[in-house]
């Protein structure tokens, strides 16, 4: 098959997943992908937050379909804008960035009460403390640790702390090769170290799996060929039983995309090559664990419309599809990875819904689908790009384009 091009950060999510679509399959839609109208910066993303893990209260209602509540509405410089990553709860205060707007328009750090109270804790200035920021932050004993897609000592991405008075540190500075470049997911925390992904860069320049230390030392642990093994890892990890778990979003036998595993020591095993017809293509997501095994979305393929899949897969690399989108209102193509609240996993669609421009769901992991919310007008939002979290019985998340201002949104759904 032809080799999937990439398109630089600026032009994320959008622009990228409608020409991987051109490549793989004639069913991926336009509509609702492109830029914000009347919005010269307003792009798609390849960014996820990490799984988040929660219970959820007794007795969850039912919902119908209807708007996703807005929250806040992004105003672009000296705020943030386009926000392409999701959030992450600190003690009851919601945290995440936006990859544009701030004082030198590449991107915020910013915090949100649940009430839609929002604070710019740190505007990116690109060299040496990072730029355009993509991926979801994760809390480390109460500090945040984040990743830049650019900026940084070298000017290709970043590892960066930042504490709740909004002071920022850079803690590693990629060099593309042999550490890796483009750093484009959330971290995880195991076992004193944050482990991460680099989307190129590497000693063959298709991205890394990487271990850093809270100081600074970073160690790469597999530099993908884009052979067999996958290329361009974009998603956070995913721990289970002492491995990490990830995926690659082009690579494998078919070029479609991969399931990988990785020990801490380094050791890749692929445990699926997407084949890009009914098992799904382009797993842009991380992956979440659940019990024995582990769920996440393709971008595209996967049913007879190719709108995208949930799958669900085995330590021992068995795929499972539970749910192909295309049926009226489910939404279509699943950009981000989901999350587990006691047993029932949310997600977000790129588009779909009652216009077309995104929706949240929740799935069962055996494969009931159901949109809870989706968005009526780009004034209310468009293009839920990233992973919700659970706070308080609501998700929460973003959209990278629409509201007031047509530079993003941040939105609640309660449950």
């Amino acid at each position: 098959m032809p080799a999937l091009g990439l398109i630089s950060r600026p032009y994320r999510r959008s622009r990228q997943f409608l020409f991987l679509c051109s490549v793989v399959a004639a069913g991926c839609g336009q509509a609702g992908v492109g830029a914000v109208p009347g919005t010269a910066d307003s792009n798609g993303s390849l960014a996820l937050g990490a799984a988040q893990h929660s219970q959820v209260p007794m007795g969850r209602k039912q919902r119908s379909v209807e708007t996703c509540p807005t929250i806040y509405n992004f105003l672009g410089y000296p705020d943030g804008s386009i926000p392409q990553a999701g959030l992450v709860d600190r003690s009851g205060t919601l945290y995440g960035t936006t990859s544009t707007g701030g004082t030198s328009s590449l991107g915020t750090v910013y915090s949100m009460t649940p009430g839609g109270s929002e604070h710019v804790l740190h505007s990116f200035a690109g060299t040496p403390d990072g730029s355009t920021p993509g991926a979801g932050m994760l809390d480390v004993k109460g500090t945040l640790y984040g990743t830049t897609y650019y900026g940084g000592a070298n000017g290709v991405g970043a590892v960066f702390k930042i504490d709740k008075s909004g002071t920022l540190s850079i803690v590693y500075s990629f060099k593309s090769t042999p550490d890796g470049a483009e750093p484009d997911a959330a971290l995880i925390y195991a076992g004193g170290l944050l482990y991460g992904t680099t989307r190129i860069g590497g000693t063959t320049g298709n991205g890394t799996v990487f271990s850093v230390t809270t100081s600074g030392a970073e160690n790469v642990l597999y530099s993908f060929a884009n052979g067999s093994d996958g290329a361009s890892p974009v998603a956070s990890l995913a721990q289970l039983s002492g491995a990490f778990y990830g995926t690659t979003q082009s690579g494998g036998t078919s070029g479609y995309g991969t399931v990988f595993k990785i020990t801490p020591s380094g050791v890749e095993k692929v445990l699926h090559s997407f084949a890009g017809g009914s098992d799904g293509a382009i797993p842009l997501g991380g992956l979440v664990a659940v019990g024995k095994a582990l769920y996440g979305t393709t971008a595209t393929n996967g049913g007879s419309v190719a709108n995208g899949t949930v799958f669900k897969i085995t330590p021992a690399g068995r795929e499972t599809v539970l749910h192909n989108f295309g049926a009226s209102g489910d939404g279509k193509y699943p950009n981000a990875g989901l999350i587990d609240v006691g047993g029932t996993l949310y997600g977000t669609t790129a588009e779909g819904g009652i216009v077309g421009i995104g929706t949240v769901f929740s799935i069962t992991t055996s494969g009931a689908e159901s949109p809870l919310c989706s968005w009526p007008s780009i004034t209310n939002g468009e293009e839920p790009l990233a992973s919700v979290v659970y706070l308080n019985g609501t998700l929460y998340g973003t959209t990278q384009g629409g509201g007031s201002a047509s530079q993003g949104t941040v939105f609640a759904v309660p449950l």
